[in-house]
Order: structure tokens, then C-alpha cells, then sequence
């Protein structure tokens, strides 16, 4: 797995970090909860397959296993392909300076500081031009849970899966990584890129777009860094799985807020936005949504349009969903007449006459393949919202049976929202293993539905060239003197504009500047 763009900058591996042999832990202790005894147990408890080497002047063993005062007692046969620095920011700069001569293959930085310039220059300063990558300051560490890598400071290993997470925010890692364990959610990467000193989200997205293992990349941003190099390589590997990013500062105190923590200037969010969809990266506004729409993707073909058919035993629950869809862009399939007519065939008066299609609580198992079967086959619906509630002769298994039989006469995607609890558990099983995303809530369910077609135009936006309109007969006439103004200079040997002749060109283009008036004396200046 390596990492480069085409565009800003070489080809620069970072297999070694995520595939060690060798990991020496600098500042490893057995202080209790000190980072250095945090990596160290986490190494040690989640086999990676590697030589762990701590490192501590003060100590012959860290934790039973041989310590060395520095990195330079190591063996000299012994390559050491990551570095984990847990020591106090003043001492990070030598550390890393250490691992630099040493001919260390990568480092993460998990000591926190470093927000100012200067701090950053002496790491920058100590990094030289080493091939070394560096992840943090910062961080919080990295995991590969398939190898048993645990190179953090967090508590507990993360399940082996197919997500590739990223986050900006050592605190959120510790919060999803709990929150994985309740869920079952699994990661082909866990990553805390901290504050991106050196390796940064074009690095990791490239990197997880080459593992087979790695189905779709999840990221929690709060500033883009390096954003050419970034939208470069989220085109790149946009195209062959789903890149999925909360990034908050949407609201002016929230970007204040994000420029405090990072000790960086945030972008304009409009223009964040309009990025994202132009290099095919799917944008979500809530936390949970990252996941849910991770699993969605996976699972489901995505429409082609905005039009969706929702199908309830119950009214209130529609009309949630319906507010959600709409509110988020998404469009009520406008029933063709023929479904209309096959619908009243089979229910009569029993049913809304109109999308959602609302067959009351005495929906059976029956009553529900039916309608589905039905609106299905409406040409002028891009997926279909099944919404059951436990009530009446409703069978929450059964019916979840016969929906994930339909699913295979379809390539439109299908979501549902079985509510309740242990009356509808067994249902939601038989779902999720067919395939078909289940939520508690149909409103999140319709939201879910909203982003799938964003996501389709946005990718759909990769294969388009952008058209630029034709220059008006004033931008035409400003090209034109502007063209004439630059062949006259060059003409003359030179090749750099007086401030003047700077503020002529932009006038020619309506770009504001000090009303300037050329004089040949003083006199005529007054």
C-alpha cells in the first residue's frame, strides 16, 4: 500500500508504517497511564508479528520486555520500520531527528502541542530531507486490526472489516472506536492523522484506495491541509470505492472553533463544498451517518435519480420520511397510473391513493409483497422505503423474508425501517442478510436515500468536463488590450511590468485598484 500524486508530489511509501516488522516505542514506560505504557501494552497485547523495541534511558526492561537508552543501542542488524514518539513536546524534535539518522522507515507522533509555526518548524527542521514519513503531531495512532497492528494509545483493538477510517480528532478515534465495539462495525484501517506535519489525507486516501481489503474510506475532517493534492487523489480513487466525509465548520462559530483546535485558518465552507462534489467525495452532516452510509453503499446499487416510493403500515411514519426526503432534496415518486390502478385492484379503497403508500395496520405479510411487487415495477421510481411498525396483523419476519426475496428482481435500491425493539429484532437480522440497510427510523432511512443520489451525481460529475462560457464582447476587447499592452513591453527586453502597467491590465479586467495617474514631474503631479 503506497502512497503518491501524480501532480504535487513522488511516490512515498507507506507500507512500512502499516506493515512493521519492527516498532521501537520512544519514552516506553510502566508509569500507569503515561502514552508510553499505553503503546507499549497495546503493542504487546495485539500481536503484529514484529520486534518491539522500548526505549528508555532510566530502564533495563519496560514492561518484561529488554529496553534500550537510545535508539542508536538498537542492533545495527535490527531495521526499524515505525517509531512510536510518547515523550514531552520540548524533547519530540531530538526524537525525531534520532529516527531521521537512524534511517527510521516511519514515525507517529502521538505527543500533543505543537499548534504554533514555530513549533512545527523545528519538527519540519528535524525532519530534514529524510524519506522518513511522519504521522501527527498530535496523534492518536494508527491500528490495522487484520495484522494486529495496534500502534495507539486507545483502549482496546478495533474489529478487522473493510472501513478505512481517518480522523483529525484524536478524541472522536477513542468515541467511534467504543462505538464500534456496541455496533460490530470493523476497520481494514484506523487511522489519527493528528496535524498532518507530513503524511496527510492524499497520502492515506491513495493508501486505502490500493487494499483490496479497504471497501469504503470514512474520514473526519476539520481542515483540508494540502488541498490540490488532495482533490487529486480523491478523484483518483473516487471512482472505484466511496469516499465519505463529515467536516464541520459549516456556521462561522463552529469555524472559529475548528481554527482554535487545529491552530489553522479554515476554508470557506461553500467553497469546501462545491470541492467535494467535484472530486466525487460524498459529504454527510451527522456523525452517525459516516457508517450508515458506508454500510449503504456496500450494500446497495445507487439511483440514478431522486424519486422515491415509500411503502408504510403506518401513517406518521410516512409522513416523517416524507419531510426528510424532501427537505433534503429528494422528490415522492409520482405513482404511474398503472400502479395506481394495479394498487386499487388489490387493496380498493383500502390504501392512500398516493405515495407514501399507506396500507394501514392491517397489513399483513401478503398485503406488503404485494404492494412492493408493485411499485417496483413503476418506471418512474429510483428506490423504494419500506417502513414496518409492529402492530396489528403485521409480521415483522415474515414480511422481512419476503422483501429480501423481491430484492433479487430489482437493481433499484431498497432500504428499510423496521421499528421497535425485540418484536422486530429477528426481521432486521433476516434484512441484514440480505443485504438491505435497516434503521430504526424511516426519516434516517430517507436520509440515507438523499445521499445515494448525491453520491451518484457526484460521481457521475467525474466523467464530465467542465464547460466554460463563451468570453463576452467586453472580456474580448479587455483580452485584446491586455495581450497588446504585454507584446509592447516584451518588445522592449522586458519581462516584468511596472507597478503602472500592473494596474492597467487589471483595470482592463474591472479589477478594482488606487486610481494611479503617470506624471513626468512633480509639478505636474500637484
Amino acid at each position: 500500500m503506497d502512497s503518491y500524486d501524480g501532480l504535487s508530489y513522488e511516490r512515498k511509501p507507506l507500507s512500512a508504517m502499516f506493515r512493521p516488522r519492527s516498532v521501537a516505542v520512544i519514552g516506553a514506560t510502566e508509569r500507569a497511564g503515561s502514552l508510553g505504557r499505553t503503546a507499549m501494552w497495546n503493542l504487546m497485547n495485539n500481536p503484529f508479528g514484529g520486534v518491539i523495541y522500548p526505549i528508555n534511558p532510566k530502564r533495563s526492561n519496560v514492561l518484561g520486555i529488554k529496553a534500550y537508552p537510545a535508539l542508536s543501542d538498537i542492533p545495527d542488524s535490527a531495521p526499524l520500520d515505525l517509531a512510536i514518539i510518547a515523550v514531552p513536546a520540548e524533547a519530540v524534535p531530538t526524537a525525531v531527528e534520532q529516527c531521521a539518522a537512524h534511517h527510521v522507515k516511519g514515525a507517529v507522533i502521538i505527543s500533543a502541542g505543537f499548534q504554533d509555526t514555530e513549533a512545527q518548524a523545528q519538527l519540519r527542521q528535524a525532519l530534514g530531507d529524510s524519506d522518513m514519513r511522519l504521522i501527527g503531531p498530535n496523534s492518536w495512532g494508527i491500528m490495522v486490526p487484520r495484522t494486529g497492528l495496534n500502534a495507539s494509545v486507545a483502549r482496546g483493538m478495533a474489529h478487522a472489516g473493510s472501513v478505512g477510517f481517518i480522523s483529525q480528532s484524536g478524541a472522536l478515534c477513542s468515541a467511534i472506536l467504543d462505538w464500534s465495539f456496541r455496533e460490530n462495525v470493523g476497520f481494514s484501517a484506523f487511522v489519527s492523522v493528528g496535524s498532518m506535519l507530513d503524511v496527510n489525507w492524499a497520502d492515506l486516501i491513495y493508501m486505502l484506495g490500493d487494499d483490496p481489503r479497504t471497501k469504503s474510506i470514512v474520514m473526519y475532517m476539520e481542515t483540508i491541509g494540502d488541498a490540490r493534492a488532495f482533490m487529486s487523489a480523491a478523484r483518483e480513487v473516487a471512482l472505484s470505492k466511496p469516499i465519505i466525509v463529515i467536516k464541520p465548520g459549516q456556521t462561522a462559530e463552529a469555524a472559529r472553533a475548528v481554527s482554535f483546535h487545529t491552530g489553522t485558518l479554515t476554508q470557506a465552507d461553500e467553497v469546501i463544498t462545491a470541492a467535494f462534489r467535484r472530486c466525487g467525495v460524498l459529504r454527510v452532516s451527522q456523525l452517525s451517518d459516516l457508517f450508515h452510509m458506508a454500510e449503504t453503499l456496500g450494500k446497495q446499487p445507487r439511483p440514478i435519480s431522486n424519486k422515491l416510493t415509500i411503502i408504510t403500515n403506518a401513517g406518521g411514519p410516512g409522513v416523517l420520511a416524507t419531510d426528510a426526503l424532501i427537505l433534503g432534496g429528494g422528490q415522492l415518486t409520482q405513482l404511474a397510473q398503472d400502479t395506481q390502478t394495479a394498487l386499487n385492484d388489490l387493496f380498493g379503497a383500502d390504501w392512500s391513493r398516493a405515495n407514501p403508500i399507506d396500507l394501514h395496520s392491517g397489513a399483513t405479510r401478503e398485503t406488503f409483497k404485494q404492494a412492493i411487487e408493485v411499485a417496483l415495477h413503476d418506471h418512474g421510481s429510483n428506490g423504494l422505503l419500506v417502513i414496518l411498525t409492529p402492530q396489528g396483523l403485521s409480521d415483522p419476519t415474515g414480511t422481512a423474508e419476503e422483501l429480501a426475496q423481491l430484492k433479487k428482481q430489482t437493481s433499484k435500491p431498497i432500504l428499510a425501517a423496521w421499528m421497535g425493539g425485540e418484536n422486530v429484532a429477528a426481521g432486521v437480522e433476516r434484512l441484514n442478510q440480505a443485504n438491505i440497510p435497516t434503521f430504526d427510523y424511516p426519516d434516517t432511512a430517507a436520509r440515507m436515500f438523499n445521499y445515494l443520489w448525491r453520491y451518484y451525481r457526484n460521481i457521475q460529475s467525474l466523467y464530465e468536463t467542465p464547460q466554460l462560457p463563451d468570453d463576452t464582447p467586453e472580456e474580448l476587447a479587455a483580452h485584446g488590450y491586455a495581450s497588446s499592452l504585454l507584446a509592447e513591453i516584451r518588445e522592449t527586453g522586458r519581462t516584468l511590468l511596472t507597478e503602472y502597467e500592473s494596474k492597467l491590465v487589471l483595470a482592463a479586467y474591472n479589477i478594482p485598484t488606487v486610481d494611479t495617474r503617470l506624471v513626468q514631474s512633480a509639478e505636474e503631479a500637484v
